[in-house]
């Protein structure tokens, strides 16, 4: 109950003969909240060093963001930057602004990183980081432009060598959901580690560069060649199991990348590119589909040339590319390839050669094989590595390079077989240019639609297998290779 004093003090606001003094009461408090303000920041500027209390400019010079990225002001266009999605599918990385594929494994290896940029230029820019390959080959790294057009990708180091490039290959691979491997990932959950030993991604993932044949296109459109026994095609979205496996480049010149006609091979280097994953060995012209792909890592620039010459005819089920219209790099007649590799390896430190050959499902070599082996080696190619029979084939050399003449199936289909992964080290020799520091071969199985590694007998079979078919190269029981 309200007493009569209040109700009659109550009144005298309401009939306006007496008004509270907000005004005052809102500017002593707010004198007191600024003030209390000022004390605390000058007392943890002072004890901090806050630039603005120590006459350091803001907005100058360079800073880090919260991921360790090295930001340089308007002075300094052009420095280095580290995409922190570019290997986990979170935010595809364009085609046409290739400068940095990379990704960091942890903020601190990107404050190392920075600081190691810092330490090789003054201004921070790519050139200054990777001057042994801008000052070997020219190469502007700091023109988003001269890259796309050339195909050159700068990569953070994924390996734990700062002075060497370790490269890994696979063989064949399969997304169609019509057949076997792609419809059992999808039952087990629709990740690639159901298909994939996780031992094998992490290896995968750790090569600075990992390579493997698409033997597919990704479309939702397009139409079967006709009479064709088998005929692939993958849902686009299906690309994104490429960086989950560790994947950083493919090649597309193989006998099945126009399964479905123009349409989905069109779609396929769209849905490459959209996803930022670079390949080699097809495209809308020769021009295209024969331009080799560099990758500059570790102030190495490596060189990738992918071809094919399946199928045999001289009009294939699988269009050739030409001046005038999109296909595959066809190297039957090898003219083409040959003078491609001589050219890129003026352009390069290390050239791949990733060719599709052979007869399919025998562990013979075969004629074209063995006459062209030589003429890709003495044009310039530094390692050669083979697909398309679907099985394992002996190492062999050519001309003093290595030869790989079949991986096999790396996770194609639900047949239990033998496969592998290759591993190469390149370092860089006293010239400056790559030399090939380590070769190995990863023994591994495709059974029940999963790849894995193999061991134990299993292991030291497939080990002999490949020594009886790889005469005159030694292969030890880790599968490290001498020859």
């Amino acid at each position: 109950m309200v007493s009569e004093d209040n109700k009659n003090h109550n009144k005298m606001y309401n009939d306006g003969k007496k008004k509270p003094n907000l005004v005052a009461l809102f500017l002593v408090t707010m004198t007191g909240v600024v003030a209390l303000g000022v004390a605390v920041f000058l007392v943890y500027g002072f004890a901090t060093g806050h630039p603005a209390l120590n006459g350091v400019k803001s907005g100058t010079g360079q800073g880090a963001s919260a991921d360790g990225t090295v930001i340089q002001d308007g002075n300094n266009a052009g420095a280095e930057t580290a995409s922190e999605d570019a290997y986990t599918g979170r935010e595809p990385i364009s085609a046409d602004d290739p400068a940095v594929l990379g990704v960091q494994s942890d903020s601190t290896d990107k404050n190392t990183d920075s600081a190691d940029s810092d330490d090789a230029g003054s201004d921070g820019s790519l050139k200054s980081r990777y001057s042994g390959v801008y000052e070997r080959f020219g190469d502007d790294l700091d023109d988003p432009e001269y890259l796309a057009a050339n195909k050159i990708y700068v990569l953070e180091s994924r390996d734990a060598d700062p002075e060497s490039v370790t490269l890994t290959f696979g063989g064949d691979i399969l997304f169609d959901d019509e057949y076997a491997v792609t419809a059992r990932l999808l039952q087990n959950g629709g990740e690639i580690s159901a298909g994939v030993d996780s031992a094998l991604i992490s290896m995968m993932s750790g090569s600075d560069i990992t390579m493997v044949n698409n033997e597919f296109p990704y479309s939702y459109g397009g139409s079967p060649t006709p009479d064709k026994t088998y005929t692939f095609r993958a849902d686009p979205p299906t690309v994104r199991y490429l960086r989950d496996m560790g994947v950083n480049a493919v090649g597309i010149a193989n006998n099945h990348a126009f399964d479905f006609g123009e349409q989905a091979f069109m779609d396929t280097l769209t849905t490459l590119e959209d996803a930022g994953m670079p390949y080699c060995g097809g495209g809308r012209n020769i021009k295209d589909a024969s331009a080799p792909l560099y990758f500059v890592v570790d102030d190495i620039k490596i060189g990738v040339i992918a071809a094919t010459q399946i199928e045999r005819l001289e009009n294939p089920d699988t269009r050739g590319a030409t001046d005038k219209q999109a296909g595959v790099f066809r190297c039957l007649n090898p003219t083409k390839l040959l003078e491609t590799i001589t050219d890129a390896k003026d352009k390069c430190d290390f050239l791949v050669v990733f060719i599709h050959w052979g007869t399919e499902s025998t562990t013979d070599i075969d004629w074209l094989q063995l006459d062209q082996a030589p003429k890709i080696a003495e044009a310039g190619a530094d390692l050669i590595i083979g697909a398309h029979p679907h099985v394992l084939q002996g190492i062999g050399t050519s001309k003093g390079v290595p030869v790989f003449y079949s991986l096999g199936n790396f996770w194609f289909n639900s047949k239990e077989l033998d496969t592998c992964l290759v591993q190469a080290v390149v370092s860089q020799s006293d010239s400056g240019s790559g030399r090939l520091s380590m070769l190995r071969f990863v023994p591994c199985r495709q059974v029940g639609c999963k790849t894995y590694p193999a061991s134990g007998e299993e292991r030291d079979r497939i080990i002999n297998d490949m020594r009886a078919m790889s005469p005159g190269i030694d292969i030890d029981q880790s599968g490290f290779i001498t020859y």
